[in-house]
């Protein structure tokens, strides 16, 4: 076991203490889940860190992803897509995947539908919204939410959870701050639509307190659970 495989127990327990003190400040009685951030990491290091209690992890890149999934599959790991979906792999995420976090077009639905396994519980989806309207991200604009939302819950091989943003950096707190609240108000007006919506994933590392202060059910943390990647 190398030293970044054995540092990754005692971060996963500070990234813990972090949110549940975030919650506790924010006098959040709801859970908030942690993503762990996986990309470029190697498989060693996801089953230390589910050996420490972790089952959920992001990926960004499908065939990455899915060798670790070969490498890992004696363990139970919940297996989400956090970056851009291309139609080209709707079909091996539908298969393998269980969640997807960056639906961002109607396009994507009816191949992610038609693509997951009758056996399998249905796929669990996130729309990602283009919250600060950044042309170098993917997602949908907020005007954008209910007709995607609409089409998603219509599948019955999908399950519509909620929204997802990753928000412009900034080193300005107020700034994000404003963004993530504008990210809770369009996710409360899906869940008044839509009343199986449960799930605002927002917050990562530098920034999962201000997240969960305005309303975040999930964070992505990779930094802070695995180091800087190199």
């Amino acid at each position: 076991m190398n030293f970044r495989e054995t540092a990754c127990g005692s971060a996963h327990a500070t990234v813990l203490a972090r949110i549940a003190a975030a919650r506790h400040a924010a006098g959040r009685a709801v859970d908030v889940r942690l993503l762990a951030v996986s990309k470029t990491q190697p498989a060693s290091a996801i089953r230390t860190l589910h050996a420490e209690g972790q089952h959920a992890f992001g990926e960004n890149y499908v065939q990455e992803a899915l060798a670790k999934q070969a490498d890992l599959a004696d363990l139970a790991l919940e297996w989400h897509l956090i970056g851009p979906l291309q139609s080209n792999k709707c079909r091996e995420v539908a298969e393998r995947f269980d969640w997807l976090q960056t639906l961002d077009r109607a396009k994507l639905v009816d191949l992610l539908a038609r693509h997951r396994p009758a056996g399998r519980a249905p796929l669990n989806v996130l729309v990602q919204v283009n919250i600060d309207d950044e042309a170098s991200k993917s997602g949908c604009t907020p005007g954008e939410i209910d007709a995607l939302a609409d089409r998603i819950a219509a599948q019955p091989a999908l399950r519509l959870r909620g929204l997802m943003a990753i928000p412009a950096p900034s080193p300005d707190d107020t700034i994000r701050r404003v963004a993530f609240a504008r990210m809770r108000a369009l996710f409360d007006a899906l869940r008044a639509k839509h009343v199986d919506v449960d799930t605002l994933s927002m917050g990562m590392s530098d920034d999962l307190e201000l997240a969960i202060a305005e309303g975040a059910t999930m964070v992505r943390v990779g930094t802070a659970l695995f180091g800087a990647r190199s």
